[in-house]
């Protein structure tokens, strides 16, 4: 099997697809979807079979102004329950709090309360003492949880694997690998599954991907974890995500071999919704910008700001990212 686990026409029961389209693509448009998107988006994920649907932030209002961004920054209780009711679906509901960018605390229900099933916690390595904290109030609250280290790509071996260490002694239910810059190719996702698995099956943990398409391979090394043992995978309808995108959910619900799994519905949403979201000006995707942040494993600020600008001088940019790079 070659260290694979399972095979390209088999079924992989531990597999657990989650839409990231609010929380991710979010990022593109500052949260501002209508409630018809959003009420689409939820019955196309339950008819495509998703395992769970990522609504956004549970952001501090103290630290961001609502009047500039769009409801799934905050995720309210009340409106989340406007689009799901009490969520009488197999389905589960989650949201991410980013360490210091929320009031955990207080806007996080009890979840006898709440119809959110799993908080999903996003740090970076200097940050994860912060993020255990988060974690176990999340978990005795009563909540699912997973955590992100993001930028895990600038992050060396030493400290990652004491980091890992350390989230994986506490209540987490997934530790999550994260290309945040879309740097990574295949092979060094299999090396980095391999790593985060031994901890995580140490400790009864799993492990999940989310992958960035600055250079085309999301979905490569989305399915790349999946063959080494991680189990879930995140993507989003039509990879609408910040700068590159993300995994496209179509790609990944085309893969799996799972019966449960239906793409018609997801492709469905895309006719529907995508075409028209992007017509209003929404841009996101591969190009050749964030190609060139991928390549020198760069933060995609800059690309965005250079597509913002309606800058062509390629060449020019990619100088500037090595300068900066230096």
């Amino acid at each position: 099997m070659n260290g694979r686990k399972g095979s390209l026409i088999s079924v992989r029961t531990d597999v657990q697809v989650m839409d990231c389209t609010l929380r991710d693509g979010g990022l593109v448009n500052n949260f501002m979807f209508t409630d018809e998107f959003v009420k689409d988006l939820y019955l196309a994920n339950i008819k495509a079979g998703v395992d769970y649907m990522e609504f956004g932030y549970k952001a501090s209002k103290e630290i961001f102004d609502p009047k500039n961004f769009g409801k799934w920054k905050f995720c309210d209780e009340k409106d989340i329950r406007d689009i799901v009711g009490d969520n009488k679906s197999d389905m589960k509901i989650a949201v991410m709090a980013d360490v210091g960018r929320c009031d955990f605390r207080n806007d996080i229900l009890p979840r006898e309360e709440s119809v959110i099933d799993m908080i999903r916690i996003a740090t970076y390595i200097n940050t994860i003492p912060a993020a255990i904290e988060m974690i176990e109030d999340a978990h005795a609250k009563g909540y699912e949880t997973t955590v992100n280290i993001m930028a895990v790509s600038k992050v060396n071996d030493a400290d990652l694997e004491a980091g890992l260490e350390m989230l994986a002694q506490s209540s987490v239910d997934v530790i999550y690998l994260v290309d945040s810059f879309g740097a990574f190719y295949p092979e060094q996702i299999e090396k980095l599954a391999q790593k985060y698995l031994a901890v995580a099956e140490k400790y009864g943990k799993k492990v999940g991907i989310h992958a960035h398409n600055n250079q085309q391979l999301a979905f490569a090394n989305t399915i790349e974890a999946l063959s080494r043992g991680v189990s879930f995978l995140d993507a989003t309808v039509n990879g609408m995500g910040r700068g590159a995108g993300n995994c496209y959910m179509e790609l990944l619900l085309g893969f799996l071999k799972n019966p449960k799994y239906n793409k018609v519905a997801t492709v469905s949403f895309v006719e529907k919704h995508i075409l028209k979201i992007k017509e209003e000006g929404a841009v996101w995707g591969f190009d050749i910008p964030y190609l060139m942040t991928g390549i020198l494993n760069a933060h995609p600020s800059s690309a965005i700001n250079f597509i913002k600008e309606k800058r062509t001088d390629y060449a020019m940019f990619y100088q500037e990212l090595l300068d900066d790079a230096l």
